[in-house]
């Protein structure tokens, strides 16, 4: 389905066969041949445990391989990524746009994405769309030319079709539009696709955070679409307070979702408010993305209804510090 992601969370590895012993074994390679198998059995059994869905503690993955931005004026002009990337001391490998329903492929972006090492990942947004009528067919023609525009690129593309469905806000989302409206357009938008051979997709289901007082942004569950119409999760969430932390503010989002599926996880948005001490917060933000196991981040450098900017040198350099690895 996709060329940039294993299926499984699970670390690879190779085990190594034991050979067999000889006829005339000694005592001793007698018993180097049974604590190697024992040795086998457990490393086994240890990954094994760590491709089950909702692990009980954080994997503590080494490695943060995705590190993106959302920049609000990238589609008309990659300097502010450029930008961005100098300022952090890399390029980002993900660069995001919110794309309007009826938008088409914004081919060009995505080149200049690819041409800076980047990959596109692109939120498709169906505000004020009945998500029925896209399930019933009536925009096939929109969704096959958008396809066959994501099929010419020939890169990778990562689309998400409807983020944060759990929250109140959008007309997609909970309480404005029934999960089951969602699962329906979600599960034709990507047949869809596939009909058209198009393969370079990496689908991105992408939830908010939860909040269940009160059941103002409920578990994500009811509009998980399956697992063959998925490949990767993702999580939105910001630091809004200087006390939050990723274990709190992720973690039991993470637990939901590794409760359906044991896709890779992307941080698809989040931001720290400089009023919640923004160089702790990017500290803490790739200490949580490694102590998880997660794919990486994408940091919405906007002003939009909060300033997510990174707005000081400490800042700057909180982040050059986390994407050294």
């Amino acid at each position: 389905m996709t060329q940039l992601k294993p299926k499984s969370t699970a670390r690879s590895g190779s085990h190594r066969g034991a050979r067999r012993a000889s006829k005339r074994a000694s005592p001793v390679t007698w018993a180097a041949v049974i604590i190697g198998v024992v040795a086998v059995i457990a490393v086994a059994s240890l990954v094994s445990l760590s491709g089950r869905s909702g692990p009980a503690q954080p994997d503590h993955s080494p490695a943060v391989r995705y590190v993106g931005v959302y920049e609000p004026n990238a589609i008309r002009s990659y300097a502010a990524v450029d930008q961005f990337a100098q300022a952090i001391g890399r390029q980002p490998n993900l660069v995001s746009y919110y794309s309007a329903w009826l938008e088409p492929f914004q081919g060009s972006f995505a080149t200049s994405a690819a041409k800076h090492g980047a990959v596109p990942l692109v939120q498709i947004n169906p505000t004020h769309i009945s998500l029925a009528a896209i399930a019933s067919g009536r925009y096939d023609s929109y969704l096959s030319a958008y396809a066959a525009a994501v099929r010419s690129y020939r890169r990778p593309v990562i689309l998400s079709f409807g983020h944060e469905m759990n929250g109140q806000w959008y007309s997609w989302g909970y309480r404005r539009t029934s999960p089951a409206a969602f699962v329906a357009a979600w599960r034709h938008i990507v047949s869809v696709f596939r009909e058209t051979g198009t393969t370079n997709v990496t689908w991105l289901w992408t939830v908010n955070v939860m909040d269940l007082r009160h059941d103002r942004i409920p578990s994500p569950g009811q509009w998980w679409p399956g697992g063959s119409y998925v490949n990767w999760v993702g999580i939105d969430g910001y630091y809004h307070k200087a006390s939050w932390t990723f274990a709190a503010m992720f973690g039991p989002t993470i637990t939901a979702v590794r409760e359906l599926t044991g896709d890779p996880i992307l941080i698809a948005e989040t931001g720290a408010a400089p009023s919640a001490g923004q160089p702790a917060k990017i500290a803490d933000l790739f200490a949580g993305i490694r102590d998880y196991g997660l794919l990486g981040f994408l940091w919405f450098n906007s002003d939009g209804n909060r300033d997510w900017r990174l707005n000081s040198p400490a800042a700057l350099a909180a982040f050059r510090e986390g994407v050294k690895t």
